[in-house]
């Protein structure tokens, strides 16, 4: 078939075209903001985005056209699809349709957590061998793209419940067909759809009502409203929550021992102890958001053992609380929230993780919720956690109606009279110069629902010398780093995003590169690279720290590396250890680095991980 898609370069969309076109369906769209990384991940795919919205991008002739949520009945390419006499459907339509019928579906849904909670089950499904296909609003760190399409029956889904198209408008989640549902929350939100909170129930308790009489709803017994309509289930409900005296069937309680920057924890079912679980998420909602996919995965068929595996190697998120560089000691934080729930939840969790630390919340509400004054009061509760507060103005103001529009200037007021230093910057340039004088060991986050004018990036920039995650951009530097200092580069676009980079001072060239691959709980650190000119500098130490800390929030419990001619500063400024060959462990020992790089001259050493 092929198929057309308006605004292709949406994270929704693009990921369904990747599953349209791995299904073997020729696939085209448009869209008028064709750039990386979408036009990147279309392009690789081979799927061609047309920049602009015209009347002729459909004379290629499709035999569907895709309409996305934000497309009005008056677009052009609609109304040239109607004149043509083409079918019009929508995304949620498309998915339904071609995907989920013969499989079983398992969606994922709530105002809160819908797109970890997806990606945790993707990933755990995977991990226990059962290829499920999934789609997901988000990128998990694990699989580097929110979709896949598998040979397993499970199909996970992240539903929904905005509205689906011009021509219907109802929530996406009823074209989803769930056989197992996990509903992690529900509050009011969508204030540009949902006049309140009543609407917003009503729309879930119609999903609900889709769960056949044989299938599975797994609830948050936290949320009152969510129980509430977990009543109109005709299915088995299965509650989960973090107090084992709610009466939830399962329940978790922290157990001490755990690794920095991980979370261990005991699960019972309706009282009986299940198992030991750890987790890398942090903060309690993520630890909830776990406990409701260890009862959805029970409920699927996996045994404890292949859950609590799974659930311990996942690495997260993009845009989920993801430190997306640290540079001169400061820690850079990205995270999506929009919500004065999520917001508060998210400074919980960072607060938990990074302790006595100066948490610095920077945020712009720039979604169709977030710029309503709905939210006015909760707002400076959801702060609480921050040490400061930098707010941005509101978003393209002019969607909103002036007399419901948040007054930022009233938040600032209400956070400083909660004792909270805040205030409006109304630049992203002049954000950047007041965040380049945090301190080392300082941590910021940054909150947007959208792009918020590049100043993640910027602000790295700024700061210079960061350590950040590399992306599929940085793999040419890399090996021409690798390569001009005569280092393999085998295994390395395989092992990408196990490795982290510093870039120049104009983000143009990798200055410096590590990896580690992971095998179970296992790390091998490789490629550590510094270019000759800016050697002496401390480049090496930083990568080499950050890429144990990262191995350690990842589960690794011992990490291994091969060296010729560094021994000595591995031991010294790392703590490991030389070890004979035989005492490495199989998993590393197959890896392509060791396989073909375990030289008569190269030393051995493995680190133990506290």
């Amino acid at each position: 078939m092929k198929l057309h898609l308006i605004a292709i370069c949406g994270t929704g969309m693009g990921s369904l075209a990747g599953l349209l076109k791995a299904a073997g369906h020729e696939v085209r769209g448009a869209d008028e903001n064709v750039y990386p990384p979408m036009s990147t991940q279309l392009a690789e795919q081979g799927i061609q985005a047309y920049p602009g919205f015209h009347a002729a991008n459909l004379d290629w002739g499709p035999d569907r056209v895709v309409v996305g949520n934000v497309c009005r009945r008056d677009h052009v390419e609609v109304v040239a699809a109607r004149e043509r006499g083409l079918d019009l459907t929508s995304f949620p339509a498309v998915l339904a349709d071609l995907f989920l019928a013969g499989r079983h579906s398992l969606v994922v849904a709530g105002t809160h957590g819908k797109t970890t909670t997806a990606a945790l089950a993707s990933f755990v499904l995977a991990d226990a061998g059962r290829d499920p296909s999934f789609l997901i609003g988000g990128v998990p760190l694990d699989f580097g793209r929110g979709w896949h399409l598998g040979q397993g029956e499970a199909f996970v889904v992240e539903g929904d419940e905005y509205d689906t198209a011009f021509f219907d408008k109802g929530s996406k989640f009823f074209h989803y067909r769930p056989r197992t549902a996990i509903l992690t929350s529900v509050e009011f939100d969508h204030a540009d759809i949902f006049p309140d909170l009543a609407a917003v129930k009503a729309a879930f308790a119609k999903f609900v009502g889709l769960i056949p009489v044989d299938g599975l709803l797994v609830v948050a017994h936290s949320s009152p409203e969510a129980l509430a309509v977990a009543r109109s289930a005709r299915c088995r409900v299965v509650t989960y929550g973090l107090d084992p005296r709610s009466g939830a069937d399962y329940t978790a309680e922290l157990v001490p021992g755990a690794p920095a920057g991980r979370q261990l924890f005991e699960v019972r079912r309706r009282g009986e102890a299940l198992c030991l679980f750890e987790t890398g998420l942090c903060g309690r909602h993520n630890l909830e958001n776990v406990l409701g996919v260890i009862a959805a995965m029970q409920g699927v068929g996996l045994d404890a053992a292949e859950i609590a595996r799974g659930v311990r190697r996942f690495a997260g998120v993009k845009r989920r609380q993801e430190v997306r560089g640290v540079a001169q000691g400061v820690t850079v934080i990205d995270d999506f929230a929009h919500h004065p729930t999520a917001v508060r939840l998210t400074l919980q969790g960072l607060r938990a993780r990074y302790g006595r630390a100066r948490l610095v919340a920077v945020f712009e509400p720039r979604s169709a919720t977030s710029r309503r004054q709905v939210f006015q009061r909760e707002w400076a509760e959801s702060f609480v956690d921050a040490d400061e507060v930098l707010l941005a103005p509101l978003h393209a103001p002019e969607r909103v109606p002036a007399a419901e529009r948040l007054d930022v200037e009233q938040l600032v007021r209400d956070l400083r009279a909660r004792g909270c230093a805040a205030r409006v910057l109304p630049t992203v340039a002049e954000m950047v110069e007041h965040l380049a004088g945090l301190a080392p060991g300082e941590v910021v986050v940054v909150m947007s629902s959208g792009g918020f004018g590049g100043l993640l990036e910027k602000l790295l920039a700024r700061l210079g010398d960061a350590v950040e995650p590399a992306v599929h951009a940085d793999l040419p530097g890399i090996r021409h780093l690798l390569g001009r200092l005569q280092l393999p580069d085998d295994g390395v676009e395989e092992h990408l995003r196990d490795f982290l980079v510093i870039r120049d001072a104009q983000r143009r060239h990798v200055i410096a590169t590590a990896g580690v691959e992971l095998y179970d709980d296992a790390g091998l650190l490789r490629s550590l690279a510094v270019v000759p000119e800016r050697r002496g500098q401390g480049l090496g130490w930083m990568l080499a720290d950050h890429a144990l800390q990262r191995a350690a929030a990842r589960g690794a419990r011992r990490l291994y590396l091969l060296t010729e001619s560094a021994s000595d500063f591995f031991a010294k400024r790392c703590g490991f250890q030389p070890i004979d060959r035989s005492e490495v462990e199989p998993a590393v020992q197959a890896s392509l680095e060791f396989s073909l790089h375990c030289c008569a001259g190269a030393t051995c050493m493995r680190l133990v991980l506290k």
